[in-house]
């Protein structure tokens, strides 16, 4: 009986403490950082009027509110933590629920919303627990900036991070006409970036890009799908299957194939036939002749007429594209017909003949045949002419060179830094960036990045990872810096160890330790080991039997061990 009035009386003193403390209700709201978090509160304004209320983060005390954010008086909000609270419901109908703008993580706990009724411990308390969420960033959005032959620079703004630090970035490139499972991926781990160049690209290839956002929580959903198709490049191949066939006195047939798809770099327009006569007696060549033709199918084929009986002729054929011509194919030499048709085929050839062996001059021969190529003849002069014009519109100081250092190297990525002391005559205008295999040489028509007056850092995403020069020209209105410092950089699988790279105007050497002769030693130093080992434990075995049986005869036949005795060797 006193036991049962004992729970009786724990249970009334429960009730009690529920009494003078009011009664508290609690819930839970769980929103991502960056909404609005709506925590519910009412009252009976009806039945009460409109009544104060308060709100507070942190468990409901004795009186009032703890930590207190914001405060009615029933008709409008007397005082506020921050403009990020607010009350958005009808106070007139006792809605007294608190709105948190934009919530944070930080804003995640318990809040206490007290309204205050008349009358001893009257008070409508209501907890509610609050759990804000981090999650990953928004997508970006991305521009092409700047697409060339062989490069193509990307830029985005930054973006809502998630509520949690962007750490990286990430960069997919693929084919068009291949799927995603096929793309290249970089990570970028720089969260300021808000660009970055990819260089060694294909020309006239169309290429799909997109970048991820990442942060600790996660990977953002993907960018829109950037479309891009690199410029047109003059041919880097020759021409195939070149074959010259005399057909008669006065003519050759000139036959050939396109260069290598691969190798074209666009849309082939036409072909540059250029062909010369050859004196055996001088032995040299005669003025350089052009023909242009259109390019038509897989299979070209042309004729050369107006030639000289009995002579022997050189060709050479470039492709070309809208961006210019590429490399010469040859064939070897081929004779003309002898002269043994009728004179009325004959008298043209000759006038022709006469007409282009007039022309030429020693000095225009002599020229020729230093330079056989007229591929090599038509740069070497273009490159002159160019140097001389700039030469004389020189007239005031060009900038110093730039300093370029090295920031980081990721993967197939790497992130340089650059400065001038001295901007010369007038303001910089921009920089350009050239780049080349380590053993190759400098070509600025094909391997360059351009950068604005105001850039002094990029980030560059090698296609193909090698080791690399690097250099660096400062322009302003007046003129071209000269060449930086060079830089020699290793990507890929060989940069991945941070310490490989860097070195200014010097040849990179691979470490000794790294040779295939000390693989081979330490392969031989390890089986010498277990041959002696072998060896020692085989001693002691025979040792032990021949203590236990007396004799034992062991030989090799065939290559196998045979040993005689009468009983089993399980010991051995």
């Amino acid at each position: 009986m006193i036991i049962l009035a004992s729970k009786h009386l724990a249970v009334y003193c429960n009730l009690l403490f529920c009494f003078l403390a009011g009664f508290v209700s609690a819930e839970t709201v769980t929103v991502t950082v960056g909404t609005d978090a709506i925590l519910k509160c009412s009252y009976d304004a009806k039945y009460y009027g409109r009544l104060s209320a308060c709100w507070g983060k942190g468990t409901i005390p004795n009186s009032g509110c703890a930590n207190e954010v914001l405060k009615t008086d029933g008709t409008s909000v007397i005082s506020r933590l921050s403009e990020r609270y607010l009350l958005m419901g009808n106070l007139g109908q006792g809605d007294v629920s608190l709105t948190i703008r934009h919530a944070e993580e930080q804003d995640s706990g318990v809040y206490g919303c007290r309204v205050e009724i008349p009358g001893w411990f009257n008070d409508q308390k209501h907890h509610v627990t609050l759990k804000v969420n981090a999650v990953p960033p928004n997508p970006l959005r991305i521009e092409a900036r700047e697409v060339k032959e062989r490069t193509v620079t990307i830029r985005w703004s930054h973006v809502f991070n998630g509520g949690r630090p962007i750490t990286a970035y990430r960069v997919d490139i693929k084919n068009k006409q291949t799927p995603w499972e096929t793309k290249k991926t970089t990570e970028l781990h720089d969260p300021s970036l808000t660009h970055v160049t990819l260089v060694d690209l294909s020309p006239s290839k169309t290429y799909n890009l997109r970048v991820f956002a990442i942060n600790s929580v996660g990977m953002s959903e993907t960018s829109n799908v950037l479309t891009i198709t690199a410029k047109e490049a003059a041919p880097e191949g020759p021409p195939l299957d070149m074959q010259l066939v005399a057909l008669s006195s006065s003519s050759i047939k000139v036959t050939w194939k396109p260069p290598r798809t691969e190798l074209r770099n666009g849309v082939l327009r036409g072909y540059n036939i250029n062909y010369r006569e050859y004196d055996p007696v001088a032995k040299q060549f005669k003025r350089w002749q052009y023909l242009t033709v259109a390019a038509t199918r897989e299979q070209e084929t042309v004729t050369l007429v107006n030639l000289k009986p009995s002579t022997m002729y050189g060709v050479l054929i470039q492709a070309k594209t809208i961006a210019g011509v590429g490399p010469a194919s040859n064939a070897p030499l081929c004779s003309t017909l002898d002269e043994t048709t009728s004179t009325t085929s004959t008298t043209p050839s000759t006038s022709a003949t006469s007409t282009t062996s007039t022309t030429p001059s020693t000095s225009a021969t002599s020229t020729t045949s230093a330079t056989p190529s007229p591929s090599t003849i038509s740069i070497t002069f273009y490159a002159a002419t160019v140097w001389e014009q700039s030469t004389a519109s020189i007239s005031g100081v060009p900038p110093d060179p730039p300093v370029i250092e090295l920031k980081k190297v990721d993967s197939n990525s790497f992130s340089l830094f650059w400065n001038i002391s001295s901007e010369g005559d007038s303001p910089i205008t921009g920089y350009f960036l050239e780049y080349k295999a380590v053993n190759a040489s400098w070509d600025y028509t094909k391997n360059a990045v351009d950068f604005g007056a105001h850039e002094t850092e990029a980030t560059i995403i090698e296609m193909n990872p090698s080791t690399y020069n690097v250099r660096m020209f400062a322009k302003n209105s007046q003129a071209t810096s000269a060449a930086s410092n060079v830089l020699t950089i290793t990507t890929g699988e060989a940069g991945h160890q941070k310490d490989i790279l860097i070195t200014s105007m010097m040849p990179y050497t691979a470490s000794p330790l790294n040779s295939p002769s000390h693989h081979l030693i330490g392969i031989f130093v390890a089986v010498g080991l277990l041959v002696v080992t072998g060896a020692i434990l085989t001693t002691w075995q025979l040792r032990r039997l021949k203590q236990k049986k007396g004799t034992l005869s062991i030989w090799l036949g065939n290559g196998e061990v045979r040993y005689t005795d009468c009983e089993s060797l399980h010991e051995l």
